[in-house]
């Protein structure tokens, strides 16, 4: 058993249920337990207790490519001057088109994900980081394909 930062313990079946839940996060408890070769109960107990130590946050779905095909998907790679990391975090949890943002070590500091509905609004967002007082450099890569 491997304990994480915040000294709770997980084991290889821990792990196993998550992996599972981020294929298929729908999948029954049942489903769950034929495929870890436990009994529901144990499923069910490892799944409250992954829930109640926040190792699972919450469930999701992975929606079909075609369905955002009009939106343009990107990675920006931030570099922070001083430390003004912590500001920069915030300023950029204000955008709505950031889904995501990163802390990274090496050249850059900081990764954000970007999804925009369209060329004009990615431009807009790029303008709009870029401003951010602070934010010495960045490079931005737009998502062609999911492979």
């Amino acid at each position: 058993m491997e304990k994480n930062n915040r000294g709770v313990s997980y084991d290889s079946l821990d792990r196993d249920l998550i992996s599972l839940l981020r294929t298929d996060a729908r999948a029954s408890i049942s489903k769950l337990a034929g495929v870890l070769k436990v009994s529901r109960g144990t499923v069910q107990n490892r799944l409250d207790r992954l829930l109640a130590t926040k190792a699972i946050v919450g469930f999701t779905i992975r929606a079909s490519a075609s369905i955002d095909d009009g939106a343009i998907r990107a990675i920006m790679l931030i570099e922070v001057t001083g430390k003004s990391t912590s500001k920069i975090i915030s300023k950029l949890r204000g955008l709505p088109e950031l889904q995501k943002v990163h802390t990274t070590n090496g050249a850059w500091d900081l990764v954000a994900e970007i999804h925009s509905s369209s060329l004009a609004e990615f431009d807009q967002v790029l303008r709009e980081v870029r401003l951010i007082d602070g934010i010495a450099n960045s490079e931005t890569s737009i998502l062609l394909s999911t492979v």
